[in-house]
């Protein structure tokens, strides 16, 4: 045969050119019209129909327990180092109870010495006023002159005057002494106690014990300031704790006034039932029902946001991206809820939105 006569270096030198030559027409058939060479398919992404939903429109927003009346106890008067702690966070205690004493080294021999002056007054008044009654029984007889008469009448006015001192500096000791007792200024619960024995403790320093009034429980919300306008005073309220499954019901008590200018956030205030479970501080999510509506719920991956705002990408009919402004009206466990901006029957970009451009072809998995 003709090729056995050829060496065999160049039947396999050609047998190379000739594969090199069917790989390159192959290349330029299926990669032609691209000048680098490389074809990049369209990206594959997943969407979701765009389907208004009958659900009901809920204002969410976070905060946390506390008691709805507190107050911070401090020592009163001259203050004193304190000598006993009667009281534990978490205590309940009673109106008037005992919740700390300061030392009453000064005070209390103070009130015993005016005690005893007190004593020692009524004794010399009762005697003044003795001698005067009896020098009036005899006054008519000329026994004793007007003038000794008027002096004992002055004396026994003195004497009083002085049991009068004597008792108003007395009563004024026993207040002292009596505000070495730090007492709770009403029925409720130890919320934090800052007093230790051997503190300094006086009317212009720190709170010694903060109580909260028995049976007034709140929960004290952050809402955004788009969603403020629709609540009012007296709508039903769920609140839910961290590390409980119980819902509590509530209501609305309070709205704030004002916003705040740093966080954009305004604030409410939910009554809540006496519930062992609602401790103050404790991190608690609400809602309240403002309505129902027919809203598009989308996946969270599907809802994108920047500088402008919130966005999704749509597939229009020639499989290409256009990105489309929405407003978000809150949140489910299932999905975000979009308040306007979408018709139904679009298709939204559910994957790889993040990676995608506008007017960019891409193809819709099925």
């Amino acid at each position: 045969m003709f090729l056995d006569n050829v060496p065999r270096s160049i039947v396999y030198t050609i047998a190379v050119l000739g594969l090199l030559a069917i790989f390159g027409l192959i290349r330029t058939f299926v990669f032609s019209g691209r000048d680098d060479g490389v074809v990049t398919p369209s990206p594959l992404v997943s969407v979701s129909m765009v389907e208004a939903l009958e659900m009901a429109d809920v204002v969410t927003f976070s905060g946390a327990i506390a008691a709805r009346d507190e107050a911070a106890i401090s020592a009163e008067g001259e203050g004193g180092r304190v000598s006993a702690l009667l009281a534990e966070v978490g205590d309940r205690v009673r109106t008037g109870q005992v919740l700390a004493r300061l030392d009453t080294s000064l005070v209390a021999p103070q009130v015993a010495s005016l005690a005893a002056s007190l004593q020692e007054s009524k004794a010399n008044a009762a005697v003044a006023d003795a001698d005067y009654r009896r020098a009036q029984a005899v006054a008519s007889t000329g026994a004793l002159s007007a003038q000794e008469i008027e002096r004992r009448g002055a004396a026994a006015i003195a004497a009083g005057a002085k049991v009068k001192v004597v008792s108003a500096q007395l009563s004024e000791a026993q207040a002292r002494l009596r505000r070495t007792e730090v007492r709770a200024p009403f029925d409720g619960i130890v919320l934090m106690r800052s007093a230790e024995v051997g503190q300094l403790a006086g009317p212009s320093g720190s709170a010694l014990f903060r109580i909260g009034r028995a049976g007034r429980i709140e929960m004290r919300g952050n809402v955004a300031e788009r969603d403020l306008p629709q609540l009012v005073p007296g709508q039903m309220a769920r609140v839910r704790v961290t590390g409980v499954e119980q819902a509590f019901e509530g209501k609305v008590r309070l709205i704030g006034a004002v916003i705040d200018p740093q966080t954009r956030l305004g604030s409410v205030r939910i009554d809540l039932p006496t519930h062992r479970n609602l401790r103050p501080g404790a991190f608690a999510r609400g809602e309240i029902s403002i309505g129902t509506a027919r809203r598009p719920l989308l996946p969270q991956t599907a809802v994108m946001s920047d500088t402008t705002g919130n966005y999704v990408f749509i597939v229009d009919a020639v499989n290409k991206v256009e990105r489309r402004n929405v407003r978000v009206q809150g949140s489910r466990a299932n999905g975000v809820v979009i308040g306007s901006g979408l018709s139904e029957g679009e298709k939204v970009v559910t994957t790889a939105g993040p990676y995608l451009r506008p007017g960019e072809l891409v193809r819709v998995a099925r």
